[in-house]
């Protein structure tokens, strides 16, 4: 079954509130930029591209080339990027492609997240820990005197409950001998990684540490919570909760995360990191009542059991004041708007549920 096009960045919900924040953005040291893009076709990878797209339209002069293993097949997707005089394309795999060109900065973002991709673990950490060093040894080669290493909160392992928003200097880490810990210690290793390297390179390489999205082509039919519920209510179905309701989550718009992408780029210090998302919690439950009354006033919202009370609450927050403090950034867009926004972009006809909805 053929996926459906992809939302042209010209949509009020991508190009508008893009430009709504772009005060937040400093775009004067992108004037003549070239820049390099690794995982330039997923989810970030399309809130960055339609950023690059908005700021070529109001006379910001820079180059952009985007690393992908088929981007024809994107572009069939995508065809507003195609023939954009700002735009290139390298074909690649991210472990082993060939020189770049000429470069100033990289955004390395390059990481598989669909649930498929995590039942091959020894095939992620090939991806984060073998991409990473190639990626970065290439850079170096073309130029690039800045990169960005997009990692993940994953590195954290699971919070603590009694750690109500996790900071950049938390304590705790992944379970090295866990399996499920694959992801989240390949990002950790990568960051050691970058670190060093710009070290003994001369490289600014500071590390952004992601959590959980919202917005334009977040998959609505895979095993991100907030997705299935937005699919269940533009179906006409009502909204169902596989668990219990109760972890809690926060969700970034993806116009906040490519202005805060490059700021992070721009500004941030070389083997820093800087949590991204939002740090206000809504549970599940609550999550799932929010994009009914959103959505489809009219739909029930149905939790698949009761929570237990003996057990340990599942969170995943971060604190974002560190971005807050150092770089004025900040979670502009509030989330019912999120919500709707992230609707006016749906495939017209999204696919019904097939899954129970994920926890994520």
């Amino acid at each position: 079954m053929s996926r459906p096009l992809l939302p042209s960045p010209a949509c009020p919900a991508v190009h508008g509130r893009l430009g709504a924040l772009l005060d937040h953005l400093d775009t004067r040291p992108l004037h003549g930029q070239r820049i390099f893009v690794t995982g330039g076709t997923g989810f970030f990878g399309y809130w960055l591209l339609s950023l690059f797209d908005l700021l070529h339209r109001q006379g910001v002069a820079l180059k952009v080339c985007v690393l992908s293993r088929q981007p024809a097949r994107f572009l069939a997707r995508a065809p507003f990027f195609a023939d954009t005089p700002w735009l290139e394309w390298q074909q690649g795999d991210v472990k082993d492609f060939g020189a770049l060109p000429p470069t100033d900065l990289l955004i390395h973002a390059a990481t598989d997240t669909d649930a498929a991709a995590h039942r091959h673990p020894l095939a992620i950490m090939d991806d984060i820990l073998l991409g990473t060093r190639h990626t970065l040894g290439q850079a170096r080669e073309s130029g690039v005197r800045r990169a960005l290493y997009v990692s993940s909160g994953a590195v954290y392992g699971r919070q603590p409950a009694d750690v109500e928003r996790i900071p950049e200097d938390a304590a705790f880490a992944c379970d090295a001998l866990h399996p499920g810990s694959a992801y989240g210690e390949a990002k950790r290793a990568a960051e050691q990684w970058c670190l060093q390297y710009g070290l003994q390179h001369g490289i600014d390489i500071p590390v952004a540490r992601c959590f959980a999205f919202v917005g334009a082509t977040l998959p609505l039919d895979g095993h991100f919570a907030i997705g299935n519920f937005i699919r269940d209510a533009l179906t006409g179905q009502d909204i169902h909760v596989g668990g219990d309701g109760s972890p809690l989550r926060s969700y970034l718009y993806g116009a906040d995360l490519a202005i805060w992408l490059l700021t992070l780029l721009l500004q941030g210090q070389h083997g820093r990191a800087y949590n991204v998302g939002a740090d206000q919690a809504v549970s599940i439950a609550e999550l799932a009542s929010r994009v009914r009354d959103t959505l489809a006033p009219d739909a029930a919202v149905h939790i698949a059991c009761g929570r237990d009370d003996k057990a340990e609450r599942n969170r995943y927050v971060p604190t974002i004041a560190r971005a807050r403090q150092e770089l004025a950034l900040d979670a502009w867009t509030p989330l019912e708007q999120a919500i709707r926004f992230t609707a006016d972009c749906a495939p017209s006809e999204p696919q019904t549920r097939t899954a129970t909805p994920s926890r994520r």
